[in-house]
């Protein structure tokens, strides 16, 4: 498993590490009730407080997408992947709303706004 933690980002270390696991469960590169390395292991291999990595476990797991058991670690939980590309949609959804009404807000026309949404989905 691959997390690429940056120091320069406006999301706490935490929230980087619960994003980027989301994103390789719904992607499918991390299996159902596929073994997440432990919690220590995680800090030690990303070089960060064991209670970070411990948060970003709990809020996954509080999210409903791993499961932890005691004595024996914490798994990528049974869940439907369909389900779960559907909120990322809704959250997509949100978020685009929020920018047509700001463009709307500053006076930027459908065709500025399409423009820069074309420009920052092929940089990322």
């Amino acid at each position: 498993m691959k997390i690429i933690i940056s120091n320069s980002s406006d999301k706490p270390i935490y929230d980087q590490i619960v994003e980027q696991i989301k994103n390789l469960i719904i992607n499918g590169e991390l299996a159902e009730a596929e073994m997440l390395p432990s919690i220590r292991n995680l800090a030690k291999e990303l070089q960060i407080s064991v209670i970070t990595t411990k948060r970003a476990y709990e809020e996954l797991e509080r999210e409903g997408y791993i499961v932890s058991v005691p004595g024996k670690g914490s798994f990528v939980s049974a869940q439907n992947k369909d389900l779960l590309k559907e909120a990322r949609i809704r959250i997509i959804e949100e978020k685009l709303a929020e920018a047509v009404q700001a463009a709307r807000t500053v006076g930027i026309s459908m065709e500025e706004l399409s423009e820069m949404l074309k420009i920052l989905y092929e940089e990322g």
